[in-house]
């Protein structure tokens, strides 16, 4: 009897321990983690009318270091948590963030229906970035003229409409995902998006207060217009992308003078072989067509990307920003070598 019951309680045992190790086991192959390095070495030239500025020089910067945990409970529902963490060279040193870039339960309906809670990338930016496909060499156009951000709090809705459209559409606070802060209203982006052979087409809107908090007043509403068209064959890539944005800033929305802007940017490349690839770009903004109708911001860059090995590439690259308005031009001239490593 009582060889029996040890008998028992050692099986018992082992089962609950196998048990326990295959639900470890099933944990651990539902869940994968990934990362995403932007790196440079530069050296760079700022001139105001002429005069070297003191944000010249050279240095080392990690634009962003990303870290994603993906896990999957079925078929249907995925959650995800992605870490920004950035250290920028300024004047005084590195100054380092971390954020919170992603956390949201996703459920995967349908493929007309990807609906997620929380914050994630919204429909424009992230879309432009697979498109134009050197985000660690520069912000896409409406990132870089700072009339849009890539990912805020809310609710998102996303999917394919049969074999050539596709759509996305975000409900946020209007904060960006840097500010979680509650906003008295929610704002709107969207897109609609159309694969055609080697073409892609695309446009997009938003419309909000910016994450305006109660018991301030918004007389204005921001918003923006966004449109792509790029080609893409088995060696070049050539492309366009816009945007027109009529009051889009926080200080604007709650009564500052209306302003509106516009830009445009013509992006390309070229692979000579699989290691080497030429690319190039450029943008012309107005950032301030009302309150400063002479204020425009051309900017190029130049340059060839190394493909070392797979998720490895870094690129020697030329860039050239030139800030102008009456009476006063910015001149910033950039080489070095930027870096992307995926993981």
């Amino acid at each position: 009897m009582k060889k029996s019951f040890v008998f028992g309680a050692a099986t018992a045992a082992v089962l609950l321990a196998a048990a326990a190790g295959a639900n470890a086991q099933s944990w651990a192959d539902s869940t994968t983690v990934s990362g995403r390095i932007y790196a440079d070495v530069t050296d760079l030239s700022v001139k105001t009318n002429d005069v070297k500025q003191a944000s010249s020089g050279f240095g080392t910067d990690v634009k962003r270091f990303y870290v994603g945990i993906d896990h999957k409970f079925n078929d249907i529902w995925f959650v995800n948590v992605t870490t920004d963490f950035t250290t920028v060279n300024t004047n005084s040193g590195n100054l380092d963030s971390v954020y919170i870039k992603k956390a949201y339960i996703e459920g995967k309906f349908s493929p007309a229906l990807d609906l997620r809670v929380g914050s994630t990338d919204l429909p424009w930016i992230p879309y432009a970035e697979g498109v134009y496909g050197f985000r660690y060499i520069e912000n896409t156009l409406s990132d870089k003229a700072k009339v849009g951000t890539s990912a805020d709090w809310g609710v998102h809705a996303s999917g394919k409409l049969g074999p050539i459209f596709s759509y996305a559409i975000s409900a946020v606070n209007g904060n960006g995902y840097k500010n979680t802060a509650r906003a008295k209203g929610l704002d709107v982006e969207g897109r609609l998006s159309a694969k055609l052979d080697q073409w892609d087409f695309a446009v997009g809107g938003y419309t909000g207060k910016l994450g305006a908090t109660y018991g301030v007043a918004t007389p204005n509403t921001a918003s923006r217009f966004n449109a792509l068209a790029a080609w893409t064959g088995d060696r070049a890539k050539v492309g366009v992308e816009y945007f027109s944005a009529n009051d889009y800033s926080a200080a604007i929305v709650k009564g500052a003078p209306e302003d509106k802007a516009d830009g445009v940017s013509v992006f390309g490349a070229y692979r000579l072989n699989p290691v080497y690839t030429l690319i190039g770009r450029y943008d012309d903004v107005k950032p301030n067509k009302d309150t400063n109708t002479s204020k425009e911001d051309k900017y190029y860059n130049v340059g060839v990307q190394y493909a070392a090995f797979k998720n490895v590439n870094f690129a020697l690259m030329l860039k050239h920003d030139e800030l102008s308005s009456t009476g006063v031009k910015t001149v910033s001239d950039e080489i070095g070598v930027w870096s992307e490593l995926r993981y």
